[in-house]
């Protein structure tokens, strides 16, 4: 099977089902940016994070993220499509990594400004891509088939990639600074 197919050489795709749509429609917007951020996590994959379960942690996320591009591109229309599910075991896992970080962390009483660590750089912008697949998300919401629970894991991504970008701060010795606004 080759890789190119010839068939969006005039601006469509096929989502999941079989239904052609142009590729600037805000589904795929939605769903591509959901890839981007699968790129940038396993990009902070990559920064040498010399923890191992934190490592499978971010395979299983990258994993969890593609079951969420699925469904933003599962048409809907299709019923003998079978596209995964994000289960609520996968959202409170998320959630039991950000308190099992947070509990290693001072609290926080401002907003931190990212940097400090190419890595800790990685988790934020990471954080900024998943806040605007979300925006996107949001935006085709209603033509969403099943998809609750993706919508509830992006939610809590962005979160889990802000005490990460802490979690990794404190593991790698890098001050965080806080923002003061100058009021």
């Amino acid at each position: 099977m080759k890789v190119y197919t010839k068939t969006g050489d005039k601006g469509t795709t096929a989502l999941i089902g079989g239904k052609r749509v142009k590729k600037s429609s805000q589904r795929i917007e939605a769903y591509g940016t959901v890839d981007e951020l699968i790129a940038w996590v396993g990009l902070i994959r990559d920064c040498n994070v010399d923890d191992e379960n934190l490592v499978k942690e971010l395979v299983d996320i990258q994993d969890n993220l593609m079951d969420v591009a699925a469904i933003l591109a599962y048409d809907g229309e299709n019923k003998k499509v079978k596209v995964p599910a994000i289960q609520e075991e996968d959202i409170t896992g998320l959630e039991k990594s950000i308190d099992r970080m947070d509990e290693e962390l001072p609290p926080v009483d401002a907003f931190v400004l990212p940097g400090g660590h190419k890595t800790v750089s990685y988790c934020h912008i990471a954080r900024t891509v998943c806040r605007r697949a979300e925006r996107r998300a949001i935006e085709i919401q209603e033509d969403v088939f099943n998809g609750e629970n993706a919508f509830r894991f992006l939610n809590r991504m962005s979160d889990y990639l802000f005490v990460l970008s802490r979690f990794l701060s404190k593991k790698l010795s890098v001050k965080e600074i806080k923002w003061v606004p100058k009021v």
